[in-house]
């Protein structure tokens, strides 16, 4: 019986280790962020003639880290929440507690990740995603 506990605590030991090292970072969840921040700041500058100075994200809280598979690699689905604040040229908008889900996949040298976005078309049933470096 002790040695069955033991096996089970240490496999279980194995895997939240495992999990947690592949797991990505609260940086990579910024950069993230940040990445998809500054390709809606660009579309808003066109389209307004907005004039976007910046932003600063802060208090980053992950809330979950999801595993899954997406194309044979591994993914994460990361939620949670920050404080975005925008820097305009005369003062600065802040909105507390801005809701995020990112999908982020480490790719199979296990180096590097890459940000997923998923692609809504009706036409397929299959997921579709778009894929950039961060």
């Amino acid at each position: 019986m002790v040695r069955r506990m033991i096996v089970i605590f240490l496999v279980w030991l194995l895997t939240a280790c495992t999990t947690s090292v592949l797991a990505p970072t609260s940086q990579l969840v910024e950069k993230a962020i940040a990445f998809e921040l500054q390709q809606t700041q660009q579309q808003l500058n066109q389209q307004l003639g907005l004039d976007f100075q910046g932003f600063e994200i802060n208090r980053l809280s992950i809330t979950q880290r999801k595993a899954l598979t997406v194309e044979n690699l591994p993914t994460y689905r990361v939620k949670g929440n920050y404080n975005l604040t925008f820097k305009l040229p005369k003062r600065k908008l802040t909105q507390p507690q801005k809701p995020f889900e990112v999908y982020l996949q480490l790719q199979k040298e296990g180096k590097t990740w890459r940000l997923l976005v998923p692609e809504h078309d009706s036409k397929d049933s299959k997921q579709v995603w778009r894929s950039y470096s961060i």
